[in-house]
């Protein structure tokens, strides 16, 4: 066991942990964050996409050791009331239909469109690869995708 800071959503956290342990586990079992989840353990399906210093990874194959001192953002830092772009979205073209996936995708697309504020269907196609959606939302996930970046030029185009 070793001690870890880790600054998650702008908060500090001490855990102490294997290094070992995957970020996940300490982000869902010691933190209390439960909006990442668990889907694969093998970093294939996406389901536990964080940002960690402002790129985004699978949490799953993350030892906390590799994230000791960095900046980590989850779903729940995204917004405190699901107000960012991405999630207005999401709710607008009603994205989810199971949700478990839902989370690692709106982190993917938050990512994408945090570097790119008007990406082709190809930009999206490459930035959402390796996300799984059991469900098959994929038109719904590139729909919403696209009404975020209309919804963020809206925002910058009113200031």
């Amino acid at each position: 066991m070793a001690q870890f800071n880790l600054t998650v959503n702008n908060q500090t956290y001490s855990v102490e942990a294997d290094p070992r342990m995957p970020l996940l586990w300490v982000l869902r079992d010691l933190i209390g964050l439960t909006g990442t989840k668990y889907g694969c353990g093998m970093a294939q399906c996406g389901a536990c996409t964080v940002h960690l210093n402002g790129n985004p990874v699978r949490s799953c194959s993350i030892p906390v050791a590799a994230a000791n001192n960095q900046k980590i953002l989850t779903i729940e830092g995204l917004s405190p009331d699901n107000s960012h772009p991405v999630q207005q979205a999401w709710i607008m073209e009603q994205v989810p239909q199971c949700g478990y996936c839902q989370s690692g995708q709106i982190m993917a697309a938050a990512h994408l469109l945090s570097k790119n504020s008007n990406p082709t269907d190809t930009d999206i196609d490459r930035a959402m690869q390796g996300h799984i959606c059991r469900c098959g939302t994929y038109p719904r996930i590139r729909k919403a995708i696209k009404t975020a970046a209309r919804l963020m030029q809206q925002k910058v185009s009113a200031k």
